[in-house]
């Protein structure tokens, strides 16, 4: 997959362009429905499956106090784009200037001129340009008059609930790390680097590595029995996220234990696959009553994670023809 990053880089027009525009934080199943329908058409017309995003977020720029977390950092975004088999991503810079371009103008500049769309697949709810007027009915008329077709997508849903990125974040919000996979189609992930900590885990028994992550959506604090990528070996895990109570920290630490293994991480990245929540944070008495519990969540998290297997988003695709790309941590599933 080609990325681009500014327009002005693109200085011959795609051929055949069949795009899609949106944010896509998350690429939940609904996105990926939408791409699957972009490549379809891209495939069958000789034409370029191409997908326009920005970045960062609007709001961040807009209204920076109602700007989501997002779900994926940019890395693991263009990872999961690419694996839907998309031939190229434009990544736009969402400034105010860009902002305040009217509909007309995007169409115009960015859409034909730049991007020679040919069809356009958007969402049932899409809107864009100055004050959110590019709506499906100016979109259309647009296409009518320039030359482009536009298909819209009804909204994806299961048991009458819209997949979204907005029901995805707050499922991970709430810690429901287990019923989010039906709708994410995945495991939610996150990458860290393992840097030093207290290092009481240890002391007690149970090192942890000290995660030190660009994501910005962590599920609620608590206790969860992870799975964690290290290079090309998967171990079984419990992490914690939180003030780690029991001893008053002052900031929220991500912590994990690997289980049955021993060394040295400091300085790795890990990737960490989020399987069942546990359990709450909790204060303990005495520090015999903690390593009980850290026991006790070792058993549990054992038990889940030999009868569950990692679902990543490798499954999920249609139009695999290719290998994955390599080095994500992210496209690959395993049977345990």
């Amino acid at each position: 997959m080609k990325i681009i990053r500014d327009l002005q880089a693109l200085t011959t027009p795609p051929r055949e362009t069949v795009l899609t525009i949106g944010n896509f934080d998350g690429v939940h199943l609904g996105h990926r429905e939408i791409f699957r329908r972009v490549v379809r058409k891209a495939r069958s017309i000789g034409g370029t499956a191409a997908v326009l995003t920005f970045d960062p977020h609007p709001l961040k720029i807009l209204a920076p106090e109602q700007a989501p977390k997002m779900l994926n950092t940019r890395a693991e975004k263009e990872l999961l784009i690419a694996a839907s088999r998309i031939d190229l991503l434009v990544c736009l810079p969402f400034t105010r200037e860009l902002s305040l371009l009217t509909a007309e103008e995007f169409v115009q500049e960015v859409l034909v001129e730049k991007l020679a769309v040919r069809h356009l697949i958007v969402g049932y709810d899409y809107a864009f340009g100055r004050g959110r007027l590019g709506n499906l009915r100016f979109l259309q008329e647009q296409g009518r008059k320039i030359g482009f077709t536009v298909e819209v997508l009804e909204p994806l849903a299961e048991h009458n609930v819209v997949y979204s990125s907005s029901l995805v974040r707050n499922m991970i919000s709430a810690g429901d790390v287990a019923g989010v996979v039906r709708f994410l189609g995945r495991h939610y992930t996150l990458e860290g680097v393992v840097a030093h900590g207290a290092e009481r885990g240890r002391k007690l028994g149970f090192p942890t590595a000290n995660l030190v992550t660009e994501k910005e959506l962590l599920p609620i604090p608590g206790v969860y029995a992870v799975k964690v990528r290290r290079g090309r070996e998967l171990y079984d895990g419990v992490l914690n996220i939180g003030w780690n109570p029991t001893f008053g920290n002052q900031e929220v630490t991500v912590e994990v234990h690997l289980l049955d293994f021993s060394g040295d991480l400091y300085g790795e990245t890990l990737r960490v696959y989020f399987y069942q929540r546990l359990r709450n944070e909790k204060r303990f008495p005495s520090l015999v009553e903690l390593c009980q519990a850290i026991a006790a969540d070792i058993a549990a998290a054992r038990e889940i994670l030999g009868r569950r297997r990692l679902i990543t988003y490798r499954e999920y695709l249609d139009t695999i023809t290719e290998p994955e790309p390599p080095g994500s941590g992210l496209g690959e599933w395993h049977e345990d």
